[in-house]
């Protein structure tokens, strides 16, 4: 499949339509369009952007139309076996430089490499394709949080779904079951609940073969999407399964390891499962877990305890606690230039509709100054 056919069907199922559809959107014959798409009619400039516009894809469909076809190679080249453990070294790095730099100084860097692991991996031989196709499906969902991160869902959704392929490509059941919970988590931007717990479900499938990870990270999931629906009870009782794994977490993948180093991951979890419901109680237990969670947060995950701080402040500007909300807003707007993070920046907006009651007195007026300076 040429590049303009495959940018064209990443949109298509990013938004969740059918050739007919798409078709009819563009104004084109939906068998012309077939045919099209899988390269048996020649494609110009005209077709692209009509099919750019339908797809609202700010002209990536454009320019994969201008790209030069791929020069021919032969099918499998020399790849030396080290270049897997190199790019395994450098992934546990960009973990860990994530916590301080947010989606804005790694994106450059992080694409760059899984571009030419995917590169490496269509070339090399069967010797060294697993490790290269397992690598670079870690370094795709690296780089679909970090589009996420910084509120490019399109890119992210694109990114979450070349995870997914390279998961499936690569045979290992540890990182298809990781792929379905990134989709999950990006479903969880998007808002749709009943997408986060169908996603997290299927990552529990053949569950009892799953590490210990997978199935805390696919349950905690799980848990948020039923938050959103309203169901608490559900939501803690899944937690509470989480919670008996977290002893049993022993991988060594650079991957999904915030259950590892998140102190009290699943009762951050649980906080947050609580302030989803939009039920006053349920905020007023979340603003409690929150007050003994953020004693023992690392002070080096500064992007991660600004968005913590962030859901405690919703959750004491439902309680309410305008004193409280203030000085914690004020403190964790100051991380959002330095990272980049647009999560950051919706968590913190997040705190204006729950404090919506009192947004009107001297205390709400302050309140909306300190989120006007963040945009």
């Amino acid at each position: 499949m040429s590049g303009f056919s495959e940018v064209v069907r990443q949109y298509m199922e990013v938004r969740g339509l059918g050739v007919r559809a798409l078709a009819r959107s563009a104004g084109y014959d939906p068998s012309y369009l077939s045919k099209v798409l899988r390269d048996r009619k020649p494609y110009g400039a005209d077709i692209a952007r009509h099919l750019d516009e339908a797809l609202s894809a700010g002209g990536e469909i454009i320019q994969a139309a201008a790209a030069p076809p791929p020069s021919p190679r032969d099918p499998e080249e020399p790849v030396a076996p080290e270049l897997v453990s190199y790019f395994r070294t450098q992934l546990a790095g960009h973990y860990s430089a994530d916590m301080f730099l947010g989606p804005k100084n790694l994106i450059p860097t992080v694409q760059a490499q899984t571009e030419l692991l995917m590169d490496l991996a269509s070339r090399a031989d069967a010797a060294v394709r697993p490790g290269l196709l397992d690598t670079g499906a870690a370094y795709a969902a690296l780089l679909g949080w970090l589009h996420q991160d910084a509120g490019d869902l399109t890119s992210s959704a694109r990114w979450r779904d070349i995870t997914l392929s390279l998961a499936h490509r690569s045979g290992s059941p540890e990182l298809v079951s990781y792929a379905l919970t990134n989709k999950a988590m990006l479903a969880l931007d998007s808002g749709n609940g009943r997408a986060v717990t169908d996603y997290a479900q299927a990552a529990l499938a053949g569950e009892r073969q799953l590490p210990a990870k997978c199935r805390i990270l696919a349950l905690q999931h799980q848990a948020q999407g039923e938050a959103m629906l309203g169901n608490r009870a559900v939501a803690d009782r899944l937690l509470d399964s989480a919670a008996g794994l977290t002893g049993r977490v022993d991988d060594e993948h650079p991957w999904g390891n915030a259950c590892r180093r998140t102190p009290h991951y699943v009762e951050v979890q649980r906080a947050t499962c609580y302030g989803r419901t939009g039920a006053p109680a349920d905020a007023a237990d979340a603003a409690g877990l929150w007050d003994q969670i953020m004693k023992s947060m690392p002070a080096e995950a500064r992007r991660d305890n600004a968005v913590f701080a962030a859901r405690q402040a919703q959750a004491l500007a439902q309680v309410p606690d305008p004193h409280r909300v203030l000085e914690i807003t004020a403190a964790a707007a100051e991380t959002v230039p330095a990272t980049g993070s647009a999560r950051l920046r919706r968590e913190l907006g997040g705190i204006r509709e729950r404090a919506r009651p009192w947004i009107r007195t001297r205390a709400g007026r302050e309140l909306s100054g300190i989120l006007a300076g963040i945009g």
